[in-house]
C-alpha cells in the first residue's frame, strides 16, 4: 500500500505561495447562486432542487511511480490510485478507511459513491458484495472514461451503474430517497481545498437518501478551514451522530455519519466484526476499531475488555 500523501503536501505549498486567499474568492464566484439558495433552504427547513452547477473541468492527467498509477486533475494533488498488479484492491489507506461502515452494516442492497475518482471504492464494492447494487455518481465524463480506460473499472452491468450527473441532483432526486444503505462521499475538484458540495442542505439531502439503519463516510481535509465547516454542517444534518476518525494520511480525515436507530455496541463485538472483514475483504479493519476508540475517547484495549470493556455509542 502506498504511503504517498493524497493532498496535504501540495496544499501546504499552495498556502505558502499565497494561493489560499485567492482560491476561496474563485470558489465564491463560482457558487454564489448555490450558496444563496442553500442558505434560504436551510431557513425553510426542506431542501429544494436548483439548477445544476456549470461544469468547469480541469484536465484529467496521470502519473506512475513504483507500480502505482495515480489520477490527477491537472495538478500535483492525487485524486486516486491503483496498484497495477492489484487493480481491484484499495491502494490508499484513507480510502480503505471509507469502508469502515462495514463495522456496523452488512453490505446493503444499494451502495452509492459520490465522486468516482480512480474508482477504487466502486470496483472494490462491485467485486466483493455480490448482492449489492453499486452506483457511482460523477459529473465529469473524462473521469468516467479514465476510470474505465486507465483504472480497470468494469462496464455497467446488473450490479454496477455509473451515472454522469451532478451529486447535488442525485441526492435531491426523490426517487433516491430512502433507498441507500451506505454512501461514500469524496467530492474534490482540482484545487482540493475541500469538498465542492458541503452545505447543510446538501448533507440533509444525503441523509434523505438513506433508508433505515445506514452510514455515510465522507473524506475531509483535516488541516484546512473547510474541515470545521463540514463537521458543523454534518452534525446539523445528522443530529450530531457524527464521528471524525484520526487522519491516516497527513490531511485526510474520514468522517462517519449515522442514520437510523441509536447504536450501543460492545467494543469486543466491533473487534470480532473487524476480524471477519479482514478475512473476507483483506482490509485492515481492526485499525478502524482502534481509530474509533481514539476518536470517541475510549480507553485503549486491555485485559479488562475481555470482560466487556465498554461500548461504542452514537
Amino acid at each position: 500500500m502506498t504511503s504517498l500523501i493524497k493532498r496535504a503536501s501540495a496544499q501546504v505549498r499552495a498556502f505558502q505561495r499565497g494561493e489560499q486567499a485567492a482560491q476561496p474568492s474563485r470558489g465564491a464566484a463560482r457558487r454564489t447562486g448555490r450558496d444563496e439558495h442553500e442558505s434560504a433552504v436551510q431557513h425553510e427547513g426542506a431542501p429544494t432542487l436548483e439548477a445544476p452547477r456549470k461544469a468547469r473541468f480541469a484536465p484529467v492527467t496521470f502519473s506512475e511511480e513504483r507500480g502505482v498509477r495515480y489520477l490527477h486533475f491537472g495538478t500535483e494533488w492525487i485524486q486516486g490510485a491503483m496498484r497495477l498488479k492489484k487493480p481491484f484492491d484499495i491502494e490508499l489507506e484513507y480510502a480503505q478507511q471509507m469502508m469502515a461502515w462495514l463495522l456496523f452494516l452488512a453490505p446493503p442492497k444499494r451502495i452509492v459513491q459520490l465522486g468516482l475518482g480512480a474508482a477504487a471504492l466502486t470496483k472494490f464494492c462491485h467485486r466483493h458484495f455480490l448482492h449489492s447494487h453499486v452506483e457511482a455518481v460523477e459529473l465529469n465524463p473524462a473521469v468516467i472514461i479514465a476510470a474505465r480506460s486507465m483504472f480497470e473499472l468494469p462496464r455497467d452491468d446488473r450490479r454496477l451503474s455509473v451515472l454522469q450527473i451532478d451529486a447535488w441532483d442525485f441526492v435531491h432526486d426523490p426517487a433516491n430517497h430512502g433507498t441507500v444503505g451506505a454512501m461514500q462521499i469524496d467530492l474534490y475538484d482540482a484545487t482540493a481545498r475541500g469538498p465542492v458540495l458541503d452545505s447543510v442542505a446538501f448533507y440533509r439531502a444525503c441523509r434523505a437518501c438513506l433508508g433505515g439503519a445506514a452510514v455515510v463516510a465522507v473524506n475531509l481535509f483535516g488541516d484546512h478551514p473547510s474541515f470545521v465547516r463540514n463537521m458543523r454542517h454534518l452534525r446539523a444534518a445528522f443530529d450530531a451522530r457524527v464521528i471524525a476518525l484520526p487522519e491516516v494520511h497527513e490531511g485526510n480525515r474520514i468522517v462517519l455519519a449515522f442514520s437510523g436507530p441509536a447504536l450501543s455496541i460492545d467494543w469486543n463485538i466491533l473487534t470480532d466484526r473487524a476480524k471477519v472483514i479482514e478475512k473476507a475483504c483483506g482490509l485492515s479493519a481492526r485499525k478502524w476499531v482502534a481509530a474509533l476508540r481514539e476518536a470517541s475517547g475510549a480507553p485503549r484495549r486491555d485485559a479488562r475488555d475481555l470482560a466487556g470493556g465498554g461500548h461504542f455509542v452514537i
